[in-house]
């Protein structure tokens, strides 16, 4: 990948659906996603106001390459949510979370994720985001390095307390390596 070609986020329309469901079939993502139909439920509610999570096609030199979302951590910090996720407790509420999945196979190992999470942070804390987080499967290698590449750490307090996950922070004294 070139760092020169530039990424953008543009927000999910109806239109995107049927690649979404396409990118959502993909063994590398289902691995780590849910079910394609009940993702795209999910999504749906999205970008017709039912779900407060602002989900975003991910551009790179205005080639659709992959999808991210953030979401809203004090929407969550309710019974039904906490009941399963203890930790949401212990985040700031007006913190938000960022999740991300390069679509097409032939993009993965490039950088891409990297590099759209880290234009994706800058755009979140342009618009006054200060606390940042991910929580990918701690197996998830690959998710794992491009968070840390991108700037994101593990948060000391939850490691070992969070299942499966590994809930990361965005720390803006890290700097990105080169991609």
């Amino acid at each position: 990948m070139r760092d020169e070609i530039a990424v953008h986020f543009v927000p999910v329309t109806q239109t995107d659906l049927p690649m979404l469901r396409r990118w959502l079939e993909e063994p590398h993502v289902r691995e780590w996603w849910g079910e394609p139909e009940q993702e795209l439920g999910f999504i749906r509610d999205m970008i017709e106001g039912r779900d407060s999570t602002r989900p975003f096609i991910i551009k790179l030199g205005g080639v659709p390459v992959g999808y991210i979302q953030y979401w809203f951590i004090g929407h969550h910090q309710n019974e039904d949510w906490i009941k399963k996720n203890p930790w949401l407790t212990e985040l700031p509420s007006d913190a938000v979370g960022v999740d991300l999945s390069i679509g097409e196979p032939a993009w993965l190992s490039q950088g891409i994720g990297s590099k759209a999470l880290a234009a994706f942070v800058c755009m979140l804390r342009s618009e006054g985001f200060r606390t940042i987080i991910t929580d990918p499967d701690r197996e998830n290698a690959r998710a794992v390095r491009a968070y840390m590449k991108a700037g994101f750490k593990p948060i000391p307090d939850l490691e070992g307390r969070t299942g499966d996950i590994l809930i990361m922070q965005y720390d803006p004294n890290i700097k990105e390596t080169t991609i």
